[in-house]
């Protein structure tokens, strides 16, 4: 396979090489539109405005370059929203705050677009769908749990077994609404349907593991 010489490979860049991310974001564009069947390196070559050469020095493969978009895309989301103060002693109005930007979050056309191209992909390679979820729920749910860990030790909260609990929380979170978009069924959510998926959201939860 030829490979151009305009671009140093990965490992002289660093992973987040404006190259690499300007790769990343044309892919995305083209698996968004075309699926993973569909795609090509040279139609994501030329999304992305690279050589086919230096795209394949980056990613030696359509493969490669789809796990490492879905696994970036689902790191970050997880990063950004799972941030909590763990000495906030108002919990519900933490929790109140997560549960909304989390809901928005998976609400995005984008992400819905996302979840729908994974799961597309992955009878065919089901290591997608795996690092898909670790990358984004469980890595979502597993730094909930560090927090409702904290809740419980400084006794707000009375839970057992906090992974369970954690899962349970973002669950009942995405359950309707998601549900519905991820079929494309009814309108759109506003904002005060998302406030009301989650306030029933706290209900729950806090009737089964307050401590009031």
């Amino acid at each position: 396979m030829a490979t151009d010489t305009l671009e140093p490979p990965p490992e002289t860049c660093g992973t987040d090489s404006a190259k690499r991310r300007q790769i990343l974001e044309g892919a995305r564009r083209i698996f968004l539109s075309a699926g993973f069947d569909g795609a090509s390196m040279g139609e994501i070559a030329k999304a992305a405005r690279v050589s086919k050469g230096t795209l394949y020095v980056y990613f030696d493969s359509k493969e490669a370059l789809f796990e490492a978009l879905t696994l970036e895309e689902k790191a970050g989301l997880a990063e950004a929203l799972f941030r909590l103060d763990e000495s906030d002693p108002d919990v519900r109005s933490a929790m109140r705050r997560l549960g909304i930007s989390f809901l928005e979050a998976m609400l995005r056309p984008d992400h819905i677009s996302s979840i729908r191209m994974v799961i597309g992909a992955t009878d065919k390679f089901p290591r997608f769908g795996r690092a898909f979820y670790e990358a984004g729920p469980q890595t979502g749910a597993r730094r909930l749990q560090a927090y409702l860990d904290a809740q419980v030790a400084a006794g707000r909260l009375r839970i057992d077994d906090t992974r369970t609990a954690a899962e349970q929380f973002l669950s009942l979170c995405s359950t309707n609404l998601f549900r519905r978009a991820i079929f494309g069924v009814g309108p759109k959510p506003e904002a005060d349907d998302i406030a009301r998926e989650i306030e029933a959201a706290l209900t729950v939860f806090f009737a089964a593991y307050g401590t009031a």
